[in-house]
């Protein structure tokens, strides 16, 4: 397992309690966004148990990374906000679970144990907000084909794999203001604030159609 939190008093208690524990193995830690990704490629740990906001960088951020490079390490978040965008952008980056620091020992263990295994954790404090949230925006959303143009559609793609503004409009041959632009007019069709909102928006509108295209060619 490999521990990543910005603050030495929180990796030193979960190093101190974790390594009391059969069964599991801290092999490392980090205190931010870049030593979480290098240390995941060098150490390819099963668990990395990890913040979601740091100073240095989001947590969703480097889950995205950590999963793109190593497929079999699987990511849990522990960490002290509740809100349901922090959850939502959490399990869109490929997380395998999210617990509030609030929680016992033993919880922690029973979720560091489940997602090693492959199963996925939220905390039931969190699990109702979420849902909600989900059923919020599905019922405001449409089709992305029917409400955005083509141009919004490739902008808002490039947003929900996590592309800065500067990087969507080197994608696309944008200028920042034009970028800009885009993403006001994304939010206002969609009717959301954040860039969470219209990445989760994005993601299940995908995984929609590919349904639907399943169904069209299963015999």
């Amino acid at each position: 397992m490999l521990i990543v939190d910005d603050h030495e008093i929180v990796r030193s208690g979960l190093r101190t309690i974790l390594g009391l524990q059969d069964g599991i193995s801290v092999v490392g830690e980090a205190d931010g966004v870049k030593g979480a990704i290098v240390e995941s490629c060098r150490l390819k740990p099963d668990v990395v148990l990890m913040d979601v906001r740091m100073p240095n960088g989001g947590g969703v951020e480097a889950c995205r990374a950590i999963r793109d490079a190593c497929p079999n390490t699987r990511v849990l978040f522990l960490s002290s906000y509740e809100d349901d965008e922090a959850v939502c952008a959490a399990v869109i980056g490929g997380a395998s679970g999210y617990l509030v620091k609030h929680i016992s020992t033993e919880e922690l263990l029973r979720a560091i144990h489940a997602v090693a295994q492959g199963q996925s954790m939220l905390d039931p404090t969190i699990t109702q907000p979420l849902l909600t949230h989900l059923r919020v925006q599905k019922e405001i959303s449409e089709p992305l084909q029917k409400t955005l143009s083509t141009q919004q559609q490739h902008v808002l793609a490039l947003l929900a794999e996590g592309k800065t503004n500067k990087e969507i409009g080197m994608s696309l041959q944008l200028s920042d203001k034009t970028v800009k632009n885009y993403i006001r007019f994304i939010f206002q069709k969609l009717n959301v604030t954040r860039r969470a909102q219209a990445a989760a928006l994005f993601t299940r509108n995908s995984a929609a159609r590919h349904r639907a295209a399943d169904n069209i060619t299963d015999p």
